[in-house]
């Protein structure tokens, strides 16, 4: 065996050994299934800088409590120790038993932010100032006895395509700050980010024929013919069932008259690149559906449509997102 191959394989012990005594380390590279709970094995607590301030305080004040013979002093000084004892094991008592148990990653193209929501199951116990933490994003959470803990944080999207939801930490200083009680959770999710449409409204192309008229019936509760809530859309249009179904507010896509199909070619831009293709039929995509009007989009080996709708929509962003 070579000194190379000798030196991985210490290495791959020294990480098993590691990740057996120090989860809360290791496992912030390992992906985990949902649900993930925390445990006093994956929770570390460090004293803050103001802790070790308080701390020296202390010190200080215990030994001209001990040089004068000061018993008040004396007392004082235990009691505020004893305070910031109890601190520690409040902040390690506020992380232990978090269970999280979804996380539900929103639409975006890319550029915008990603909206991304984490589901914590609920606790008996009351959650004050826990804090979640993905890279630069924060939200705080708070919950009383009973009560789920939800936090929905916008990540900074740059490139189209799927996207790992980085690990994500969970801390708090709860509750006077002397501490800081910290984990790690490293959900297998991942994220689709939509393309960057074209900023040029570019005329959508004509198919060279006139479509017959026809009516869009919307088909119950099928989701092909819902679409998203807007903030302008009436009550009335809200499919109940169905948004319950999906966890969000769905809205019935209502009748309308459909005049010319349109047909996205991607051959048929050949003086633009991969990503200039892409772009400007993301925005071709985007038009027809503020249009209302049925479009195909065609691919290297693929083809969607002649259809209209949300579910249409997604299929064409989710291939091009891909492609």
């Amino acid at each position: 065996m070579s000194a190379a191959a000798a030196l991985n394989a210490a290495w791959l012990r020294l990480q098993a050994w590691a990740e057996q005594r120090l989860p809360a380390l290791t496992r912030l590279r390992a992906k985990e299934p949902l649900p993930i709970r925390l445990d006093r094995r994956r929770i570390y607590v460090v004293p803050t800088w103001f802790g070790l301030v308080f701390a020296s305080m202390l010190l200080i004040m215990s030994v001209g409590a001990l040089n004068y013979y000061n018993n008040p002093a004396l007392l004082l000084t235990a009691v505020l120790g004893s305070v910031s004892v109890l601190s520690m094991l409040i902040a390690f008592r506020t992380l232990d038993g978090v269970s999280l148990e979804r996380v539900q990653a929103g639409s975006c193209h890319a550029g915008d932010p990603l909206p991304l929501e984490l589901g914590f199951a609920a606790s008996p116990r009351r959650r004050n100032g826990l804090r979640v933490e993905i890279g630069d994003v924060e939200a705080v959470l708070a919950a009383l006895p009973g009560e789920p803990l939800r936090a929905t944080l916008a990540l900074p999207t740059q490139r189209r395509g799927p996207l790992a939801v980085p690990r994500i930490c969970l801390w708090t200083r709860w509750p006077y700050g002397l501490f800081r009680a910290w984990s790690w959770l490293n959900p297998q999710i991942e994220a689709l980010v939509y393309p960057r449409a074209e900023t040029e409204a570019v005329p959508l192309p004509q198919s060279g024929r006139e479509a017959q008229r026809s009516v869009v019936q919307p088909l119950g509760e099928d989701f092909g013919a819902l679409r998203e809530y807007r903030a302008r859309d009436p009550l009335r249009s809200i499919a109940w069932k169905a948004s319950a179904r999906h966890d969000r507010l769905l809205v019935r896509e209502p009748e309308n008259l459909i005049g010319e199909d349109y047909v996205l070619d991607f051959d048929a831009l050949p003086a633009l690149d991969l990503e200039a293709r892409i772009a400007r039929l993301t925005r071709w995509v985007l038009m027809a559906e503020e249009r209302r009007a049925r479009y195909t989009l065609l691919l290297p080996g693929q083809r969607f449509g002649p259809d209209i709708g949300s579910a249409h929509r997604q299929r064409c962003l989710r291939a091009l997102a891909l492609l």
